[in-house]
């Protein structure tokens, strides 16, 4: 299978996962899975925030507020596997990742900017997360997990679109494809640059 062309084609990433990033996962699977719980809840209170600071967008309330439900019921589920194997929820880590992408937002200037920067960042998280869902759907040895994960690859698979296309909802369409190319672009330098670890999904 052609990962990197799947990644590319698929959820428009420049860049795969280094391969050995799974391998290094299932020695860390407390970590990972711990990691994994934040990141979901994260997920579901920054969706939150969105509804907050862009009450009046009616159609953003509305196509975020199921996510939200969505993202939560996928923290409890990591929860409750981590639970199940007699783990307990460690302390969050500080996802260098997510602020690496926060740098590149655009800070101050026209609210609409913002905006779009703000929902192209959660789309790439989006797109990131799956991939890496993919990857420990297939890269994994345990049988159950590997499932365990294929549910959350495909749960996953239609966010990044949906932010997207929330940004085109009220912004020029040419804009938002172009500023979404420069997002790809900055995030495959990211990707290049962190190291190969083990213990967190992004």
């Amino acid at each position: 299978m052609d990962h990197s062309s799947d990644v590319k084609n698929i959820l428009g990433l420049q860049l795969p996962t280094d391969p050995r990033w799974a391998q290094l996962s299932q020695i860390s699977l407390e970590a990972i899975l711990t990691d994994h719980a934040y990141c979901e809840q994260k997920a579901a209170t920054t969706c939150i925030s969105l509804i907050q600071r862009y009450s009046e967008r009616e159609e953003l309330v509305k196509a975020l507020a199921p996510i939200v439900t969505e993202e939560w019921g996928h923290f409890r589920m990591v929860l409750n596997e981590m639970t199940k194997r007699g783990w307990k929820l460690g302390k969050q880590r500080k996802d260098l990742y997510v602020n690496k992408l926060l740098e590149f937002q655009k800070q101050g200037g026209a609210l609409e900017d913002r905006l779009l920067d703000q929902l192209l960042t959660m789309a790439l998280i989006e797109a990131r997360s799956c991939e890496r869902f993919k990857r420990l759907s297939e890269g994994l040895e345990d049988e159950y997990m590997k499932k365990f994960y294929r549910r959350f690859m495909e749960s996953e698979a239609g966010h990044y679109t949906l932010f997207i296309d929330l940004a085109e909802t009220y912004l020029p369409k040419e804009k938002v494809r172009l500023r979404w190319a420069e997002w790809l672009n900055y995030e495959a330098t990211i990707m290049k640059d962190m190291e190969v670890r083990g213990d967190r999904i992004h």
